[in-house]
């Protein structure tokens, strides 16, 4: 791959409804904290599973997360970095055909300016260094 195509759609909230957990970083909750106008003690205890090895919001009942919204993200201007940078996770600009099958889900693949693979290349590693226990 050279470039590629993408951009979110208005009103698309396909990559949040897809199973799975939002991770978080430590800047990730304190901005996403601050956004809602709490501490970050006080969001962590109420939106937050925490283990020695991992961080992530906990799943409400019958969503994937507390600020998905019909709309879209409820903290979007704070949200986590996995789903900032989505879809440019290093799993999918590193291989064009797990690029080619987030077609089948995200209808953003495909549209939208060239995106040149480099650029893609600098937010996966972004994803990467956010969490590396994943990327090992």
């Amino acid at each position: 791959m050279d470039s590629i195509r993408f951009t979110c759609q208005i009103g698309c909230i396909n990559c949040c409804e897809q199973k799975g957990n939002v991770y978080l970083t430590e800047d990730d909750l304190k901005r996403a904290a601050a956004f809602v106008g709490m501490s970050a003690a006080a969001f962590e205890a109420k939106y937050v599973y925490r283990t020695r090895h991992e961080m992530r919001f906990r799943k409400p009942r019958n969503k994937q997360c507390s600020f998905l919204e019909g709309h879209g993200c409820g903290i979007h201007p704070a949200k986590p970095t996995q789903c900032r940078t989505f879809p440019f996770w290093p799993e999918f600009v590193e291989r064009k055909a797990k690029w080619n099958r987030l077609a089948s889900f995200c209808p953003g693949i495909g549209k939208g300016p060239l995106i040149q693979i480099g650029t893609a290349m600098e937010t996966a590693e972004e994803q990467r260094r956010a969490y590396p226990e994943m990327y090992k």
